[in-house]
């Protein structure tokens, strides 16, 4: 019966003497004996590890993924300088996707991107001196890197783009006047301190600008450099898409809408062009379709 099974005794066909009890009885004790002894056939379970011993693999783990994660898929950078404000404000740290740029993507209009020194653009900022274990937590991606020169700004133009702007005036990219009073510094003008263009931006190279334009050294002041202060979409480390601390400040960094109005794209400067050809290509294939029947016909 069930129930003698579980309770071990009150019932006639758990006694010893019962054939079949004394069987199932032996066979019990054969299995247990096995694992126990050390001459039987089974296996000894393992003592699990103790947690002290395990904690250096764990540890280690930890820093191959944060490693990975740093290479290829989001760095922390840290915010030196106020030439991002409101954006950004000194101290904040920002993730950066790094991941999108493996696959082809390139900067876009209206994004907010770190890249490294073109070359010059950094060369009167005096060089952080971290410590030891500074500059291993940012090699392996736990804290914004202290040495290497790099740079946040606002991509405004991008190749093929041509860009300028005029004292007193908006930024003008492919003819369309930007409205930055979203994301400017508050009291700033577009470039007063700096006018500049009209400039063709080379393909494959971009126009930044900050958002604190009075307090900027941007593309504006850099413009005797090789690439005309112009930055290569290879120099760029990735676009910034949240400022994660401190925590009071945690925000998204999308792209203001009017990078996003009709017209922009430099493509749309071939529109007409584009739509001539279209509107004129029905009319010859029609007139060569009535040219070919006219001498068949004859």
């Amino acid at each position: 019966m069930a129930v003698g099974a579980r309770s071990g005794h009150e019932e006639p066909e758990d006694r010893p003497d019962n054939p079949e009890n004394v069987e199932s009885a032996g066979a019990t004790d054969r299995t247990e004996g096995d694992g126990d002894s050390p001459d039987g056939g089974g296996t000894a379970q393992k003592k699990p590890r103790s947690f002290w011993k395990e904690l250096p693999l764990l540890i280690g783990i930890a820093l191959v993924l944060a490693l990975l994660i740093k290479t290829f898929l989001v760095q922390a950078f840290s915010i030196p300088s106020d030439s991002m404000q409101n954006t950004l404000q000194r101290g904040d740290r920002v993730l950066v996707d790094k991941l999108t740029p493996w696959f082809g993507a390139e900067p876009k209009r209206g994004e907010v991107v770190v890249f490294h020194d073109p070359g010059g653009w950094l060369e009167n900022t005096q060089a952080a001196n971290p410590n030891v274990m500074q500059k291993f937590l940012s090699f392996i991606g736990l804290m914004p890197s202290a040495e290497e020169k790099d740079l946040i700004k606002r991509v405004i133009a991008v190749g093929g783009d041509t860009v300028e702007c005029k004292k007193d005036g908006p930024v003008v990219v492919n003819g369309k006047a930007l409205d930055d009073k979203s994301f400017i510094f508050p009291g700033n003008t577009p470039c007063n301190d700096e006018p500049f263009g009209p400039i063709k931006v080379p393909k494959g190279r971009i126009w930044v600008m900050g958002d604190h334009r009075q307090n900027s050294l941007d593309s504006r002041y850099h413009q005797e450099l090789p690439g005309g202060g112009t930055v290569s979409d290879d120099e760029v480390v990735g676009r910034a898409i949240v400022v994660a601390w401190p925590i009071n400040r945690w925000s998204t960094l999308p792209v203001p809408k009017t990078f996003d109005q009709p017209g922009i794209s430099a493509a749309m400067g071939l529109a007409p062009g584009a739509l001539g050809v279209a509107g004129a290509l029905p009319i010859v294939l029609w007139r060569r379709r009535k040219l070919t029947s006219g001498r068949t016909a004859g």
